[in-house]
Parts: structure tokens; C-alpha cells; sequence
């Protein structure tokens, strides 16, 4: 089971390209299995992003992340209170991101690894991850 950090999942679906051999191998092989988890909390960060005009998608924000919900493989994990509570009780140190914070928390729930190229993360030792 994995969970796919924001960048991660618009890489997947739009420039696959992007990511790590490692990384895409393990969607793809996960996907086939149904076990791709992407966090609610990275539609927020996606719409942000969109809004910010740091990333421009070739459709509206709320079709995209439609047409990603209708795709089979992918589970969207609502923020619940447990992942609500959990991300800002991780235990040793970890930054202040909320997102990445909400992210490492449901990975953790999920006991799922975190696919992700962001290094704070990947530093992160207690949570699996893969780049």
C-alpha cells in the first residue's frame, strides 16, 4: 500500500516522466492492485497551488481532481480527526508544513509508504518512504 504525496499524484497522472524509476515502478504496480491512497488534504494543497499560479493544469482544478477520483486505483483518505490529531503529535522532530504534516500522518495510519521527492520527508525516519 502506498500513499502519493501531491506532487507525486499530478506527476503520475500528467508527466509521469517526472518521477523516479523506483517511484513510478511502485505506482504502477500498486495501482494494479488498487492500493493508491492520496491524502484529501492534497486537493487543498493542488487548488492552492493552481490559485497561487505555481502549477497550471490543462483544466479547471475541480475537473481534474474529478476525473482523478473517477480513476479505479486511486483511494482519496479524508482528513479525519485521528490524521487531524496525529499531525501535530509525530513523534521526534518534523517540520511545520501543515500538509506535509497531514500527509506523513496518514501515511502512518495507513502504515503506508510515502511516495515523495521531498527530502524533509524522506529524512523523516518514522515513516517509510520511497523516491
Amino acid at each position: 500500500m502506498i500513499l502519493l504525496d501531491t506532487h507525486a499524484w499530478v506527476w503520475w497522472v500528467a508527466s509521469p516522466e517526472r518521477l523516479s524509476v523506483s517511484a513510478r515502478e511502485r505506482i504502477d504496480n500498486e495501482a494494479s492492485d488498487l492500493q493508491v491512497h492520496i491524502s484529501s488534504i492534497s486537493c487543498w494543497e493542488l487548488t492552492l497551488l493552481v490559485k497561487k499560479k505555481r502549477l497550471e493544469l490543462t483544466m479547471d482544478v475541480e475537473e481534474w481532481i474529478a476525473r482523478s477520483e473517477a480513476l479505479p486505483f486511486f483511494s482519496f483518505v479524508p482528513v479525519d480527526n485521528r490524521i487531524a490529531v496525529l499531525s501535530n503529535h509525530l513523534p521526534g522532530e518534523f517540520h511545520e508544513d501543515p500538509a506535509d504534516r497531514i500527509i506523513t500522518a496518514t501515511a502512518s495510519l495507513l502504515e503506508a509508504t510515502l511516495i515523495t521527492r521531498d527530502q524533509k520527508i524522506r529524512d523523516y525516519p518514522h515513516i517509510q518512504t520511497l523516491w
